[in-house]
């Protein structure tokens, strides 16, 4: 054990004693990035930081799971935070865990591993991955007996600042409970449609930061309860509302220098960055089934509404795959390329793995970058749109994940049992969405057949 960990072990057991902690809770989450855990009490915290804890493999499958299998669930102590909506006497604590086998190997279905892998292999190449995601959501009030009516919490509209919007108060106690727990918040404002906020993370490692993207839907989602609403990050739901999208911001680092950033470049971007932004155009459509991978998320990939769905970028649309922000003097951290398709429901461990996975591609086989596109590609065949490198996005679930199946790519930073379970799971939730009569249909069809 290192002389690191044995320090982190050690501040988690002095803190736990200090807090009055009572329970602490082993987190993980399943391929799909829905959160799982179990809870030990204070008396096994230190057994279990040494030698994990064991429980039900097949608890990670998701819906896609076959055979019960044992595994191991090690905490990682650097992840040790109390939940600030518990109550402080017998307080209650959180670790994050990397999932092994009996035998000590990290578990191949394990989200946090693939990351890590993917991660690795950027930094042996030199580069520190780092992410900042701007995270979408809805507050809605408690539908009334079991209704799927929508309804808003507030009035506001974008950037909206008013007393009159209660949702308001929910996003500020959120990012105090967030900035509890470490999270340190960037920006935060109501979004486009009623209802609708976003909360900028402060950008970090990738790995910290699908650790922060779980604990932040989590966090939302109780401070919403504790008022009476809920809060959703259903990528779109109601037909009259803008999507939420997790708009998310990616660089890589040698050292301390941004390896995006020259200052001789027009547009102050790297050739390094732009092979990456060119790999993210040429495999974004593929990985779509990842940072989309809902039924759900493509009624959010639809013209008129901010989304992309072409593969192009730009310096300063709203509607394209990718957007290189404007740069600003002095601020040479700042260069980074803001990749615009993934929703707030991915599993942020996979998202992150495929977008930076993408990337290194363009930057292994140094992609050429197109210049970005002015018009609009909707008015363009598919033909035209191919003669320009344009690509369309997959517009249902079942094409995104016919382009994932056939992806190297995909398949190589996932492995191949993420990669098989993940796509079986989609082809189920397709085929239960293809038998499911909707109230579209209902109201189409009913009374006129």
């Amino acid at each position: 054990m290192s002389t690191n960990n044995v320090e982190a072990i050690d501040y988690v057991l002095h803190s736990a004693q200090e807090r009055d902690v009572k329970f602490i809770r082993l987190w993980f989450t399943d391929i799909l990035g829905t959160l799982k855990g179990f809870a030990v009490t204070i008396d096994e915290l230190e057994h279990v930081l040494h030698r994990g804890a064991t429980f039900d493999g097949s608890a990670i499958d998701a819906f896609a799971r076959s055979t019960e299998a044992d595994m191991v669930a090690m905490p990682d102590p650097s992840t040790w935070q109390i939940l600030p909506w518990r109550p402080q006497k017998n307080a209650v604590a959180r670790m994050f865990c990397d999932i092994y086998t009996p035998d000590g190997v990290p578990a191949e279905t394990d989200s946090r591993n693939v990351l890590r892998k993917i991660m690795r292999r950027a930094a042996d190449m030199g580069f520190t991955y780092y992410v900042g995601p701007e995270l979408e959501y809805f507050y809605l009030e408690e539908p009334d007996g079991g209704s799927n009516l929508v309804r808003p919490v507030g009035r506001g509209g974008y950037f909206d600042q008013t007393s009159a919007d209660s949702g308001a108060d929910l996003r500020r106690e959120t990012v105090i409970a967030l900035e509890e727990m470490g999270i340190p918040v960037q920006h935060s404002h109501h979004e486009v449609s009623e209802g609708q906020h976003e909360i900028d993370l402060r950008h970090t490692n990738a790995l910290a930061m699908a650790d922060s993207v779980i604990t932040f839907r989590l966090t939302v989602k109780e401070v919403a309860a504790a008022r009476g609403a809920y809060a959703t990050f259903m990528p779109k739901p109601s037909n009259d509302l803008h999507g939420s999208g997790m708009h998310t911001s990616v660089s890589l680092f040698k050292g301390e220098r941004n390896a995006f950033y020259d200052e001789g470049d027009a547009r102050h971007l790297s050739d390094l960055g732009k092979h990456f932004l060119a790999g993210l155009l040429r495999h974004g459509a593929e990985i779509t089934a990842v940072t989309n991978q809902w039924v759900n998320s493509y009624k959010r990939l639809v013209p008129g509404f901010e989304a992309p769905v072409y593969s192009a970028w730009t310096e300063s649309g709203w509607a394209d795959l990718v957007r290189v922000p404007a740069f600003r003097p002095g601020r040479e951290d700042s260069v980074r390329i803001e990749y615009r398709a993934p929703d707030t429901a991915c599993n942020p461990y996979l998202a992150f793995s495929v977008i930076l996975a993408a990337g290194l591609a363009g930057v292994e086989h140094e992609y050429p970058l197109p210049e970005p596109f002015a018009g609009n590609p909707a008015e363009l065949t598919d033909v035209e749109l191919a003669e320009i490198g344009i690509e369309r996005l997959p517009g249902n679930l079942s094409e995104a994940v016919q382009l994932a199946e056939k992806s190297e790519l995909v398949q190589d930073v996932l492995g191949e049992r993420v990669f098989e379970s993940f796509l079986k799971n989609k082809k189920i939730e397709w085929q239960e969405y293809e038998a499911t009569v909707t109230d579209y249909e209902v109201g189409r069809y009913l009374r006129d057949l």
